[in-house]
């Protein structure tokens, strides 16, 4: 039987913070669960040194970025400068963003999104590069306050919450809510036991609202 696994994706210019600590934080969910899950890195490319967005800090995929394994795709957004002159040369989070968006991972997360057995989950500016991909249009997400103008005009129904919950996609919005994302995904998959032990060896709680599409719309 095939490991459920945690694919990180990494790309060039990918924020680490949105890397490191959702993926703690599923480790030691995992570790918890008796290895329930495998976490790592990917990247569409297959192993290698994946540069993020500061100069400073590099990450190495270990695989390729499989879209037929049964766990999680986890998406996460860009860091660098937000104003610049792309002309220039500068590499702004949207042109690190846009060129993620047209890299050969889409298709591949793509592929992820119509797994009934993956759930993508993405956050900050993840969830904004998989709609300039043209992968969640008609879907309900979230994304950091800076792109939810560009993330509604792309035919997201767009929801101001700290987690959104639409079925195989779930975002998050800010820089911190891979933590929050990722803890929601122990609670929702494995219970609120394993979520909360988490939470305890952390010493986090989690922030804001989670909206699903199940319930009862409000009036």
């Amino acid at each position: 039987m095939t490991q459920s696994r945690v694919q990180f994706v990494l790309f060039d210019g990918f924020d680490p913070l949105d890397v490191i600590a959702p993926f703690e934080v599923l480790t030691a969910g995992s570790d918890l669960l008796g290895g329930a899950f495998a976490v790592e890195l990917v990247s569409a490319s297959g192993p290698g040194v994946v540069r993020s967005g500061n100069p400073q800090i590099t990450l190495t995929a270990t695989a390729t970025l499989d879209p037929e394994t049964p766990g999680y795709v986890v998406v996460p957004g860009a860091v660098g400068p937000v104003h610049g002159d792309p002309d220039a040369g500068d590499e702004t989070i949207p042109v690190l963003l846009g060129r993620f968006a047209s890299s050969a991972a889409m298709p591949l997360i793509r592929r992820a999104l119509d797994n009934p057995d993956i759930t993508v989950a993405a956050f900050c500016g993840g969830s904004l590069a998989l709609a300039m991909a043209g992968l969640l249009e008609g879907r309900t997400a979230t994304t950091h306050l800076l792109g939810i103008d560009l993330l509604d005009a792309t035919g997201v129904n767009v929801v101001r919450a700290r987690v959104v919950d639409d079925g195989n996609l779930i975002s998050g919005g800010g820089v911190t809510s891979g933590l929050d994302v990722a803890l929601y995904l122990l609670e929702r998959d494995f219970g609120s036991q394993t979520a909360h032990a988490v939470e305890e060896l952390f010493e986090y709680e989690r922030r804001g609202t989670t909206w699903k599409t199940t319930g009862q719309p409000a009036v």
